[in-house]
């Protein structure tokens, strides 16, 4: 063991003090900083896994658009279907479904009525084509004369 000295100036107890606060400065530094390069690694870790999460989160909002736009298709679809069963119930023609319009299946329907009371039911009445009368030649060259005018 050293042989104790004690201590009779100011000047020497700061000079012992000095170099044990020095060593207890450069101990706690080194705790500190092994904290801090490993906070220092934890936070370029998190930095990392946000910029990938963005990353996905970018491709979501791709797909989100995608959604929204078979969305609007399903709908055109389930619409048109709703038109043409509703045409086929009313009696229109199902070239005019796609003309009934509305929000919901008991609007486009009573479109649908209004439609069918402006359109009717009334067909074109068909041309003859059985000749007529007791002059089946005269009948024949009248069908013939008819057919090169383009009627």
């Amino acid at each position: 063991m050293a042989e104790f000295t004690p201590i009779n100036t100011q000047e020497e107890l700061d000079r012992v003090i000095a170099s044990r606060l020095q060593r207890e400065r450069e101990t706690i530094s080194k705790q500190f900083q092994a904290q801090l390069t490993e906070r220092d690694q934890k936070i370029t870790g998190y930095e990392s896994q946000v910029k990938e999460l963005n990353t996905k989160l970018d491709g979501f909002a791709g797909q989100t658009q995608k959604i929204t736009e078979m969305e609007a298709k399903i709908k055109g679809y389930e619409t048109s279907s709703v038109k043409m069963r509703i045409a086929r119930e009313v009696g229109l023609p199902y070239e005019l479904a796609e003309r009934l319009s509305g929000e919901d299946e008991k609007a486009i329907k009573a479109d649908a009525e209004m439609l069918k009371r402006l359109v009717g039911t009334k067909t074109a009445p068909l041309k003859s084509t059985e000749p007529g009368g007791a002059n089946v030649t005269a009948a024949a060259w009248s069908q013939m004369l008819q057919q090169m005018k383009g009627e």
